[in-house]
């Protein structure tokens, strides 16, 4: 990247200075945008609008567990815009949800959505709970439970979920069943995607997260080039987290002639400066639950996999696991967030004063949503379509995403003097606005659009 468009580095900070609060983070992400979005000024209040979620439901989940004894979990499902269609957002089952959290994502969804030009808002569910200790049986319960207790809060035309952190296919079966009994007479298909195939799911939707960050990447590599890396063949690739996501990028970017040099999952990570053998280490997983003590590998904790050394990091785990506390240490060419929100924004600003490009959760891990319309107007229309054409499709949206995102960027730092005097009238005690970043000119083009949704649709009643 050229070094005229490198950022300005952030004071050095301790991670226990660093607000890391998901909803907190998001709002910092909206505000970074909100100086370079002229549409956004027309209304006063119309920020807080925009950024508010719509709709908060948090339900007492009490279920009976394989022992007999009872045990009460919290689940949550938040709602955040409409303006551009129905609520989209998964459901994550881990013992870190909570309100703050689930808001976040439902946050970064309606940007996701808005920038990719997919009809619809943010939405997004989760229960507290440890999946990992739980038995199937349980997990179905806890999932029959949580959509009964939702009500009409879901709908085909309303908020639609699909799997997250932690849940899958099945878990979607169970969520459509529910609701289906709940609907009787209807074609409930739509209430839900990322079901099994036999249940209306589609074609390349397992895989979907991964193929479009992989897309992405490439299609952002051919726009700007990185000294060093021309495409993924010969690549070295370090990915944090080994579940949906990262699994399937490590199998898609091998096959290409990447080398993954190091992987994690929640119980630790393994690296090998030769490269892994990818599907040896799936199945070792798949064997003993974790990627760890996998032969002739060395082994890694969690996070140390985010510090070797490689052309292209991909986080793919949770959120917040850039921070300032390691930001520094990273030693990659190219960052892309196949998660959501794991670079916090004084990290962001760090990697970008480093020269260390960020493609951005709400652009890299987009893919998961596209092809979950694509379910959504399959299951509609009562059709399935072939994988061959779920491809051509979801690449032509990732890549005019990133030649959306790249030109703006670009626009955004030719017309930043323009901004700065701006701001200082605006803003005149609060310093400069920071050179934007792809992430800023990601959330620029996406809040915009959600802003022309509100304004042409006006405050109802």
């Amino acid at each position: 990247m050229d070094e005229t468009e490198r950022c300005d580095s952030p004071e050095a900070q301790t991670e226990t200075e660093e607000d890391l609060n998901p909803y907190h983070v998001s709002r910092r992400q909206f505000e970074e945008a909100i100086p370079f979005i002229d549409e956004i000024r027309t209304y006063e209040g119309l920020a807080d609008v925009i950024f508010t979620p719509e709709r908060s439901v948090s339900v007492s989940l009490p279920v009976t567990m394989d022992d007999g004894r009872f045990e009460v979990f919290r689940g949550y499902r938040v709602l955040h815009d409409h303006s551009r269609g129905p609520g989209k957002g998964g459901i994550r089952y881990h013992p870190s949800v909570g309100l703050d959290e689930v808001t976040a994502l439902a946050t970064w969804m309606t940007w996701k959505c808005a920038l990719l030009g997919i009809p619809f808002g943010g939405a997004k569910g989760g229960v507290a709970c440890d999946p990992r200790i739980m038995s199937r049986s349980e997990k179905k319960r806890i999932t029959r439970r949580f959509i009964a207790s939702l009500g009409d809060s879901i709908g085909p035309h309303t908020d639609i979920p699909a799997p997250d952190v932690y849940t899958d296919a099945a878990t979607m079966a169970w969520v459509y069943d529910t609701y289906d009994m709940m609907h009787p007479g209807h074609n409930n298909l739509p209430v839900v995607t990322g079901k099994p195939l036999d249940l209306g799911g589609s074609l390349g939707r397992a895989s979907a997260t991964a193929q479009g960050a992989v897309y992405v990447a490439q299609r952002f590599l051919d726009l700007m080039g990185i000294p060093g890396l021309i495409d993924m063949n010969g690549s070295r690739v370090a990915i944090q987290g080994f579940g949906n996501a990262g699994r399937n990028a490590a199998e898609i970017l091998a096959k290409a002639g990447a080398q993954i040099v190091a992987v994690s999952d929640s119980r630790g990570g393994i690296a090998a400066a030769d490269g892994l053998d990818v599907h040896g280490v799936g199945a070792h997983k798949d064997e003993t639950g974790s990627v760890t003590g996998f032969p002739g590998a060395k082994p890694l904790e969690s996070r140390e996999v985010l510090e070797v050394p490689c052309d292209i990091l991909i986080p793919a785990a949770l959120e917040n696991q850039i921070t300032t506390a390691n930001a520094g240490r990273i030693d990659a060419k190219l960052v892309v967030e196949a998660a959501n929100g794991p670079t916090s924004p004084l990290a962001d600003q760090i990697l970008c004063s480093r020269g260390i490009p960020v493609l951005p959760d709400i652009l890299a891990n987009a893919g998961g949503v596209v092809v979950s319309y694509f379910e959504w107007v399959q299951n509609l229309d009562n059709e399935q379509w072939p994988e061959h054409e779920v491809q051509e499709k979801l690449k032509a949206k990732m890549y005019r995403a990133t030649d959306e995102v790249v030109a703006k960027r670009i626009s955004l730092i030719e017309q930043l003097p323009r901004y700065q005097e701006m701001w200082r009238e605006a803003r005149p005690d609060d310093g400069e606005l920071p050179t934007p970043t792809l992430r800023t000119a990601a959330y620029v083009n996406a809040i915009g659009r959600v802003t022309q949704a509100t304004i042409l649709r006006g405050i109802w009643p």
